[in-house]
């Protein structure tokens, strides 16, 4: 599978690496520094390239979206169509309160930053996932703690767009786990903050997983 990374920051570097060595062509693109992105190629080997975000998406099947909220309408101006692509966003628009003070998220959204991305290219199958796992566990050695594997929830409107990033996730040693509609990410992006928010306030951070458990 083709896959572009388009911000390749902590997040979509360590998803790019995991995926270049479990077999999958990954471009990585979208960065300040261009020497960075060639240091992420050389790091996954022979599966990995550098293009510009809208030759990284025009030759990938998915887009994985890790950006910044405030970078996400430069990115949108530098790929192209992304008509037919998987989208994967772990792209959040709620801000953690990292001094543990406050209850709640507070916010004046009135949709998930999923549902935006869908809005903005309606021809493309958006999934929501990666967002409640940390930058950290992605670049470890393994993503298992002991003998568990951290769960990984997922969310989108289109079954086979579902099924595809339920495999990249579970290739990348988590669990995956279904969670519904895309709606459902009004929920996934609110729980992802307000699971940040309590790594960070009880100095968990970072060696700390979610692990879902079902009947």
């Amino acid at each position: 599978m083709k896959i572009a990374i388009v911000g390749s920051g902590n997040m979509g570097g360590g998803l790019g690496k995991i995926w270049a060595k479990a077999g999958h062509h990954v471009i990585f693109s979208y960065s300040r520094d261009e020497s960075k992105l060639r240091q992420l190629a050389a790091e996954a080997g022979e599966n990995a390239t550098v293009g510009t975000p809208e030759v990284a998406v025009a030759q990938s099947d998915v887009v994985m979206l890790a950006v910044w909220l405030p970078s996400l309408a430069a990115v949108f101006q530098s790929t192209g169509s992304l008509d037919g692509k998987i989208i994967i966003t772990c792209v959040s628009g709620l801000q953690p309160d990292f001094t543990g003070k406050t209850i709640g998220i507070a916010t004046d959204l009135k949709t998930s930053v999923a549902e935006m991305i869908q809005q903005f290219a309606p021809k493309a199958k958006v999934v929501e996932a990666f967002n409640i796992t940390f930058a950290e566990v992605v670049a470890a050695e393994s993503r298992k703690f002991g003998s568990d594997r951290p769960s990984i929830f997922y969310c989108g409107d289109d079954a086979e767009a579902k099924t595809i990033v339920a495999g990249l996730i579970a290739e990348c040693g988590y669990q995956a786990v279904e969670a519904g509609d895309l709606i459902v990410a009004r929920s996934l992006e609110t729980l992802a903050t307000a699971w940040v928010q309590f790594a960070v306030t009880s100095q968990l951070f970072p060696n700390l997983g979610l692990k879902a458990l079902q009947r």
